[in-house]
């Protein structure tokens, strides 16, 4: 089953801050961010359980609804704090800066403000007259709330200027209850769950919002509605219908159909969509499929693609912070999860590991790799952090190492265990490329020592009794296992005779031989197996005549 109230609706206005930006039909460009100290992606457990929730950024802060608490973390996903005591909170809105946070209260028929610094409450709008406030958007001094579900579906402003705004409520002609995305004069109300599913445009530059029109979803074939999001400049909008399976950008003027991001192939139907501040890229969340796709906002291509680490997207959740995408993950159990895909906007660069065959521990152990940037150029000198994961899960992290000018670069180890070893290589990434990482993993076999005892010197015709075992290091001995013997004559010409020999469970062996006079070398070798290595050892013996 659907629920629809405690899904994101498309608060884009309040995405603003970190959203802001103008859809660049044209060529788009980057804005140089200082990194945040995380080099990878993450997930944040946010210790919740819920079907859905809301999502938005704001300076250097994020915000997530789940039902009776809000959760604030930083832009690298550590949590902050957490707001309690809330009755339904659904839809959120977040100023520029992120000092200030609003959210719409189901059971409470309010929309409260929240200080992100303190956590605490400022002020509580009474919405008792326009009940179950489900979605928000915020562009300047004014805070838009669509209320759905309690009897009436609608949409009404709040001037936030004023210390007790009264709700001006305005007609939206409504089919199912709005979702709401604003930014600069343009305000967006979409029909959630209608098939065929509306859009209806606003001018909201004056004192009351003003029709500009209607994106007709029987004419385009638009259905069910998941989100939608509008540029900082107000003048383009993306929406997210499940049907068609594109995130489609509108002119907000004209209100037509620009062009639509999708793939060649069914990728999933779209549930959420964001843009990056410089309005250069468009992430959209799906469900199935590829779940997390980044498109370049001129042309269309889709440049990146990532399947969520647990779970699927929850509707409507996906923001940007300046080069990271946050989503909002749901696993099987309904545990919500805080995704963040990081540098994700940068051209992509790729490590290569790979290990060379047959690894003992307590050997040294060579990899080599590779560095390479997508557009081919040579990446330089770059360090790289190398972590060892032993069989028993335990990491550690090695002497880092640093890529040659072609990006070249070698790692060795001496293994302290046999089994399954995996080592990972790590870029943080710089200003211009996006961090990567490599694994490899090594079956590294344990190692293994193995003796040889017996006389150095009999006399012909007496037989030679030799006796040794074989001791694994780390792990048992093979059952049914045998050495191989070998019996060199070391005088000129001398012939070579080899034999095997059983070796016992306790690793224990013994063969007997009774060669004719002369000095010969006797080796013995365990040449392993896929969990022990190899091992061998000699001895030589002089046979002589009696007497001689």
């Amino acid at each position: 089953m659907r629920f629809f109230l405690p899904e994101r609706r498309g608060s884009a206005a309040s995405w603003s801050a970190a959203l802001g930006g103008v859809l660049a039909i044209a060529a788009g460009f980057l804005v140089a961010l200082v990194p945040t100290a995380s080099a990878e992606d993450s997930m944040t457990d946010l210790g919740a359980f819920a079907y859905g929730g809301d999502l938005v950024v704001g300076g250097d802060r994020v915000a997530v609804s789940i039902d009776d608490r809000i959760v604030i973390t930083g832009t690298t996903g550590e949590i902050q704090g957490t707001v309690t005591g809330l009755s339904g909170a659904i839809g959120l809105a977040m100023t520029p800066d992120g000092t200030h946070l609003y959210t719409a209260l189901r059971g409470s028929n309010e929309v409260a403000e929240i200080d992100t610094a303190t956590r605490q409450i400022t002020r509580r709008f009474d919405l008792a007259a326009h009940p179950c406030p489900s979605t928000l958007a915020l562009t300047g001094e004014r805070l838009w709330v669509g209320y759905s579900g309690c009897g009436a579906d609608g949409v009404l402003g709040l001037d936030l200027s004023v210390a007790a705004p009264e709700p001006s409520p305005f007609e939206v002609p409504l089919k199912a209850g709005p979702y709401l995305a604003a930014a600069g004069n343009t305000l967006v109300v979409g029909e959630g769950a209608g098939s065929p599913a509306d859009l209806f445009v606003y001018d909201v530059s004056g004192s009351a919002p003003v029709l500009r029109g209607e994106i007709d979803g029987h004419a385009y074939g638009n259905h069910r509605l998941e989100d939608v999001a509008v540029t900082s400049d107000g003048q383009h909008i993306v929406s997210a219908f499940a049907v068609p399976y594109s995130f489609d950008v509108w002119d907000a003027t004209t209100l037509t159909r620009v062009r639509g991001h999708e793939g060649p192939e069914f990728d999933g139907w779209p549930v959420a969509v964001a843009i990056s501040s410089d309005g250069a890229h468009i992430a959209g969340g799906r469900h199935t499929g590829l779940e997390m796709t980044l498109y370049d906002a001129a042309s269309g291509a889709k440049i990146y693609a990532e399947d969520t680490p647990v779970g699927e997207v929850v509707s409507g959740s996906v923001a940007f912070s300046g080069r990271d995408v946050f989503s909002l993950l749901k696993s099987s159990t309904d545990r919500l999860y805080l995704w963040r895909l990081h540098d994700v906007t940068l051209p992509e660069s790729t490590l290569t590991l790979t290990s060379e065959p047959g690894g003992t521990a307590h050997q040294p152990l060579t990899m080599t790799g590779r560095l390479a940037f997508a557009d081919g150029t040579a990446p330089g000198t770059h360090p790289l952090v190398v972590t060892r994961t032993l069989p028993d899960g335990t990491s550690a992290e090695l002497p880092g190492v640093t890529t040659a000018a072609d990006g070249d670069f070698a790692i060795t180890d001496t293994p302290p265990v046999g089994g399954l070893i995996t080592y990972t290589a790590r870029w943080k990434g710089n200003e211009e490329h996006r961090w990567s990482n490599a694994s490899v993993t090594a079956a590294v076999r344990h190692g293994a020592v193995l003796t040889l005892t017996g006389p150095t010197s009999e006399v012909v015709g007496k037989p030679l009794v030799f006796s040794g075992v074989l001791q694994p290091q780390g792990t048992a001995v093979p059952r049914n296992s045998r050495v191989i013997v070998q019996r060199t004559l070391n005088a000129d010409g001398g012939g070579t005779v080899a034999w095997s020999a059983r070796i016992n469970n306790d690793g224990s062996y013994r063969f007997t031989d009774t060669p004719d006079a002369g000095e010969y070398t006797y080796t013995v070798r365990w040449s392993g197996n896929p969990a022990i290595g190899p091992a061998q050892a000699g001895q030589v013996v002089t046979v002589h005549e009696p007497n001689g």
